[in-house]
């Protein structure tokens, strides 16, 4: 049960951001939990064999950032639709800010929805995922 309500959201609302700073325990602990041992995400070799400055962050690892994020916003259990568009990687040692902010709120099939616009940027402002999520959430009356 949620206790976020639709009445409590208005078009422009935004979420409080979260940062977290990336680093390379991330990146094993990651790999370990996702079953993801890609060499690029953790042997620093490799990565640089390939052209690539170092290893780099598991794209999924930001998208779960992300996700954490919309559902602390509109609560756990009522994200309707999750859309991301991952636009650049993410290296140790950059710190990742979540942004989610309200684009429409409305009525559809019966459900009271809102329409999010999210992202995940670096300390530079430089986006590494963009999406969009719907929520549906009750209402208080």
């Amino acid at each position: 049960m949620s206790d976020r309500f639709f009445d409590d959201f208005a078009t422009g609302d935004q979420a409080a951001e979260f940062s977290h700073e990336l680093t390379r325990t991330d990146l094993v602990t990651y790999a370990g939990a996702s079953g993801d041992f890609n060499p690029m995400h953790h042997d620093e070799v490799v990565a640089q064999a390939s052209g690539l400055p170092s290893v780099f962050g598991h794209g999924m690892f930001t998208a779960g950032f992300l996700g954490k994020a919309l559902t602390d916003y509109v609560g756990v259990g009522n994200l309707r639709n999750y859309k991301i568009r991952f636009t650049k990687q993410t290296w140790p040692g950059e710190v990742l800010t979540t942004h989610v902010s309200v684009t429409r709120t409305y009525d559809e099939d019966g459900e009271h929805r809102l329409d999010l616009d999210c992202s995940v940027t670096n300390q530079d402002g430089e986006p590494k995922i963009t999406g969009t999520a719907v929520a549906s959430l009750p209402s208080r009356a």
